[in-house]
């Protein structure tokens, strides 16, 4: 009897514990990461190493830069105010110099090295006054608010006419030009949003935009805005069209003049990139550098939505682990409306990418707004680290976190590829080929230093709930390596960065146990 029951007990261990196979192959799958994926919309507070800042969010869509004024929309009482240089952390004293919130922002991304985006006004009327609420009545067109136009035609001004109807969207262009320099200068604004949402503006903008938006609409808007900006500086990267989720990638919300065409193409998506790229052609110049899109997963655990506090974190936890891969795995099937709807697997990224080769090949990808849920939560910090090793795996350009449930686990996510060791290490530049044997219980990411030969990096999470995991990593390179220094968190870190362990590496071979839900940075010399 003793004897069966150590057996039972050493069966039972090995069931708990077991082996993950790690593969690494420094000569394959080389490609570059974009250093723009580390990228926010608010700032973070502390010490990570941000890349790219974008001025955007629903408040960019009425922002008046004559005067800075802006309308909150649905969000808040249909409010204009100034909110947005209120809430910029600068001390103004003139609130109402003109593209002061520009400035201010585009001077803190000079400060910290980091790409500015800033969003431009589409939907056709900005903000003119700061005087509260504005009524169905006041809907635009109004004195309470000012039209926007995307060629002025005439001479510009750095200090326009504020007290007309009219705000030039070329001119805009023009200040900051005027002011930075081109984008292809150090200090020049390097790209451009086309509005924010647009296939949202009725339900968000009513009294801007009370009609349903039309594809046709957005697009002629796209293509007349893309020239205003490239004809002032011809470096800018244009971004478009900031679609909100997938019913928009899909229908732009169901726009009635997008359903004969969408037998042709599938996705607006795909049409928007057509008709760019024939826009594109016709004026003998680029006018979209960036397919931009928002992603807030649609996935559920427990019939909860993983993302804007649904559920408890109990209930939303296994769902949120296993959401990244819908981004790019072909296999996974989540529990969500999309899945529903037979459009599982969604695979995300490779889908776009396959219409972007297909309808405008060399248009990059962004994702300029993403939440994973749960920021406070290990399972935020386990979802968050797998979604920036996918974003570098799979050569996204920009993508931008926007804090909705922000936490010492998001931060933890962030510094996990962005200041490792806290004397600012970073995960490298080149991405190759690395895999792992259970893409369910973990994920795998491995980078080169191409300005810093010899060093090898490894991001390896380990996403069981329960149990402890070890990898054996071996490693094909013609760099022997020899050490290895291993950082990471877990649940008993507290969101904090901690050096676990420093060892020697034998015949480029490691062998590391990771303790459940964790995430860990190798660098091995």
């Amino acid at each position: 009897m003793k004897k069966f029951f150590m057996i039972f007990i050493f069966v039972l261990v090995l069931s708990l514990s077991y082996s993950l196979n790690i593969n690494i192959d420094t000569e394959k799958g080389i490609q570059k990461i974009s250093p723009y994926i580390y990228g926010v919309n608010q700032d973070i507070p502390f010490d990570v190493k941000i890349t790219a800042r974008r001025l955007g969010g629903n408040r960019m869509t009425g922002y008046n830069w004559e005067n800075n004024a802006s309308n909150a929309g649905s969000d808040w009482q249909h409010y204009s105010d100034n909110y947005l240089l209120d809430n910029s952390g600068a001390v103004v004293k003139d609130k109402e110099e003109t593209g002061k919130l520009l400035t201010i922002f585009h001077e803190k991304s000079l400060s910290l090295n980091a790409y500015s985006l800033i969003t431009l006004p589409l939907t056709g009327y900005v903000a003119k006054d700061k005087k509260g609420p504005v009524t169905e009545q006041e809907t635009a067109p109004s004195e309470r608010w000012a039209k926007v136009i995307f060629k002025k035609n005439t001479p510009f001004s750095l200090e326009p006419e504020k007290n007309d109807d009219f705000v030039y969207l070329d001119e805009e262009v023009n200040f900051l030009v005027a002011k930075y320099g081109k984008a292809n200068t150090e200090t020049g604004v390097k790209g451009y949003a086309l509005d924010n949402e647009p296939d949202l503006w009725s339900s968000t903008h009513p009294r801007i935009h009370g009609n349903k938006p039309l594809a046709e609409e957005y697009i002629e808007k796209s293509i007349q805005a893309a020239k205003a900006i490239k004809d002032i500086d011809e470096y800018a990267e244009v971004f478009g069209p900031v679609s909100y989720g997938y019913n928009g990638f899909k229908t732009f919300q169901n726009a009635p003049d997008f359903v004969q065409t969408s037998w042709e193409y599938g996705w607006f998506l795909a049409y928007y990139l057509d008709r760019m790229k024939k826009a594109s052609e016709k004026e003998g110049k680029r006018l979209l550098d960036v397919l931009d899109i928002h992603w807030y997963p649609e996935a559920r655990g427990n019939g909860k939505r993983i993302v804007f506090n649904q559920g408890s974190v109990s209930e939303t936890a296994y769902a949120r682990v296993q959401a990244p891969r819908s981004l790019w795995d072909n296999d996974y099937v989540e529990d969500s409306w999309i899945c529903e709807i037979n459009d599982c697997p969604i695979a995300l990224i490779p889908r776009i990418k396959n219409m972007i080769n297909k309808y405008y090949p060399g248009t990059k990808l962004a994702i300029t707004e993403y939440e994973y849920g749960a920021g406070y939560h290990i399972s935020g910090g386990i979802a968050f680290s797998d979604v920036l090793g996918i974003f570098g795996k799979y050569g996204v350009y920009m993508a931008n976190y926007w804090m909705i449930e922000w936490g010492a686990y998001s931060l933890a996510a962030f510094r996990l590829y962005r200041n490792y060791d806290g004397n600012g290490g970073c995960f490298g530049d080149l991405s190759v080929k690395a895999t792992t044997s259970d893409i369910e219980k973990s994920s795998v990411y491995a980078s080169l230093q191409s300005k810093e030969k010899g060093e090898l990096h490894i991001i390896l999470i380990n996403k069981d709930f329960d149990n402890p995991q070890k990898a054996d990593i071996k490693i094909k390179s013609k760099i022997n390596f020899k050490k290895v220094k291993i950082y990471g968190f877990d649940e008993k870190t507290q969101g904090k960065i901690i050096l676990k362990q420093e060892a020697e590496v034998k015949n480029n071979f490691v062998s590391f146990e990771l303790p459940p839900l964790s995430a860990w940075h190798l660098v091995l010399n």
